[in-house]
């Protein structure tokens, strides 16, 4: 079993994407909105060096989606391929990350 992480950034597409999992038989996920640290710190007018990021992250986007999906090792690469689908190339600057981590016991967890 793997826990899926997925960062992404383009969240005028989350309906899309999470349709697209149900379709696929991928039938849960949580979401949490977050906030990158480059963006938090550049927030801080303070920080001589972290302040001049700001520049950077001006008229972007200021907020990410982290989707974590609990799913048997068989169903993540259908995840990447709904990823690659309807997020796009994720090798493209500032298009998001996924990664898996083992889930060696779990309580509660139906799949």
């Amino acid at each position: 079993m793997k826990l899926v992480i997925y960062v992404m950034t383009r969240t005028k597409i989350l309906e899309e994407f999470l349709q697209e999992l149900n379709e696929n038989g991928i039938k849960g996920a949580t979401i949490i909105s977050s906030t990158g640290m480059g963006r938090t710190l550049a927030k801080n007018d303070d920080m001589n060096l972290f302040g001049s990021l700001k520049v950077l992250f001006e008229n972007k986007r200021q907020e990410s989606n982290v989707i974590l999906m609990a799913l048997p090792d068989d169903k993540v690469k259908t995840v990447y391929k709904v990823i690659d689908t309807v997020c796009g190339n994720l090798s493209e600057p500032d298009s998001g990350v996924v990664f898996t981590v083992p889930i060696e016991d779990s309580v509660g967890l139906k799949l």
